[in-house]
């Protein structure tokens, strides 16, 4: 388990299981789906774990390892910790002690690893019984060898700093920081140079680095959700609008006075959608993408594959609407040049460590807005389906005063004209709950205060003009508003838990 819900639920199973058993069950848990490669790289990329430096690399013993960095666990933990820590970023796993009598534990324990395994023995017995099965043998007196206790990520990355140390941190070590920090030490100690500025762009378009254009789709998709906010709040209809429906707002008007409205309501939450996600790609654009982080690049990708093949609504819908159609056609190439180029060199800034419990209560903000943008997905593509089928849900039609059947004997074009804003706004909004979740999951750090911005500003963007929309229409039913109240109420209690922490000051140097 990650620690945004390592740490904010361990209170409730070590109440509820007891502290030792919840621990061995969250360790075996890990080491169940870590032990089978499926399962790993589920663990090692959806804690956000990327590949170490090659400064980091090293050896233990006369054995390589990609990252000097382990665990030292004694023989009753060891089938578990193999199984468990290569997934969440260790380079090594040492036994220790092993006397004869734990000679067979330790070969079960490391049948079948996938991380080198070192052993700490107590006599010549055990070392000569375990030689063709573990990768090498340890000495309490290697110099080389930092054995620590505590979980301070900044006095681990430091020893690192020494050529040739290896930190192995005891079991008690994660129990107190979590299963995330074999990672921090690493982005710890990882060397970074100072970020690209604006001036750093240049003129030439094909010198654009990845990043100035996926600020680029950013911007262009806030314009676009600002002239879609613009048109409804005006003419609401446009010449292809009128010219597919054959009928004008007035003629919309007298077929049912709340249509007009509806049509409103449903395109200005699809507008303040698509400003989140321009706020949102903006945020990964300049604070993610152009700073190295290469999760930022990720998340960006993933969210753009939800959002542009939404287009394609229209082979349902039946209505291809023109200035839809040329969005996706210009920004799409834009977006194919920011996720061509990968990062290589970091970028970022770390900021100290600060006060465990403003890190524990911005878990608890991260883990509230996970579960924010997750339930934002569901949401999306259960309003995509229905918009995909039935179109209207029982509240829409109670609003309007009349059925689907009499709309569509109104106009057989009309329906599938509400449909179309309605399953492009489930989709635009599966492409935004993928960013917050991708965002919020990977991205929380101390002192990344535009990882705050970036959520703060979407979750604003998205939020309040559907909750206005719907009172200046008189639409107030409180079920088909209850996910956005509750999702406030989660959004804005997670970011003020977080705020003190990702917004922490780093210390003053030289501008990048």
């Amino acid at each position: 388990m990650p620690d945004w819900t390592y740490h904010p639920l361990r209170g409730l199973a070590a109440a509820a299981v007891g502290r030792r058993r919840s621990q061995r069950t969250a360790l075996r848990l890990l080491a169940s789906i870590g032990s089978r490669p499926a399962g790993a790289r589920l663990i090692a990329r959806g804690f956000g774990h990327r590949h170490p430096p090659e400064r980091l690399a090293g050896e233990i013993a006369g054995v390589p390892v990609t990252v000097r960095i382990g665990i030292s666990v004694p023989p009753s933990l060891a089938r578990e910790a193999v199984r468990a820590m290569h997934p969440l970023g260790a380079g090594v796993v040492e036994v220790a002690p092993v006397s004869a009598a734990d000679v067979e534990t330790v070969r079960e324990a490391v049948a079948g690893r996938s991380i080198p395994v070192v052993a700490r023995v107590c006599d010549p017995e055990a070392e000569t019984a375990l030689k063709s099965h573990v990768d090498g043998f340890t000495s309490s007196g290697d110099p080389h060898l930092v054995r620590v206790s505590d979980p301070s990520v900044t006095a681990a990355a430091a020893a690192l700093e020494e050529p040739g140390a290896v930190v192995l941190a005891r079991p008690g070590v994660l129990v107190e920081a979590g299963p995330g920090w074999f990672a921090r030490v690493t982005e710890a100690a990882t060397p970074t140079v100072p970020a690209p500025r604006l001036r750093d762009v240049g003129r030439n378009p094909r010198r654009w680095p990845a990043w100035w254009w996926a600020l680029l789709v950013g911007l262009g998709m806030t314009g676009a959700g600002l002239g879609a906010a613009a048109i409804t709040l005006g003419p609401v209809l446009l010449w292809y609008d009128r010219d597919y429906l054959g009928m004008t707002l007035h003629d919309l008007h007298a077929a049912n006075h709340h249509l007009v409205h509806f049509l409103q309501h449903d395109r200005i939450t699809m507008a303040g959608t698509m400003v989140a996600i321009g706020a949102l790609y903006t945020g990964l654009a300049v604070g993610g993408i152009r700073r190295g982080w290469p999760w930022a690049r990720e998340v960006y990708l993933l969210s753009g594959l939800i959002g542009f093949p939404t287009l394609f609504y229209f082979l349902a819908t039946g209505f291809v609407e023109p200035l839809h159609t040329a969005t996706v056609i210009v920004l799409f190439p834009m977006f194919v040049a920011a996720v061509r180029r990968i990062p290589h060199a970091p970028r970022w800034r770390l900021a100290p460590e600060g006060p465990e419990p403003e890190r524990r209560r911005a878990l608890v903000g991260q883990l509230l807005l996970i579960v924010t943008g997750a339930g934002l997905f569901v949401g999306g593509a259960v309003i995509s389906v229905v918009g995909l089928t039935g179109v209207f849900v029982p509240s829409d039609l109670v609003f309007l005063g009349t059925s689907a059947q009499t709309l569509e004997a109104v106009s057989p074009r009309l329906v599938p004209f509400v449909a179309h804003d309605r399953a492009g706004f489930g989709g635009a909004l599966m492409a935004a709950a993928v960013a917050i979740v991708l965002l919020s999951a990977w991205g929380w750090r101390r002192g990344e205060a535009w990882v705050f911005w970036t959520l703060a500003s979407a979750a604003a963007a998205g939020s309040l003009p559907a909750v206005v929309v719907h009172g200046a229409i008189h639409y107030m039913d409180f079920l088909h508003l209850a996910p956005v109240y509750f999702g406030i109420a989660m959004t804005g209690t997670g970011l003020l838990l977080a705020r003190p922490y990702l917004c922490a000051r780093l210390p003053a140097r030289p501008k990048d």
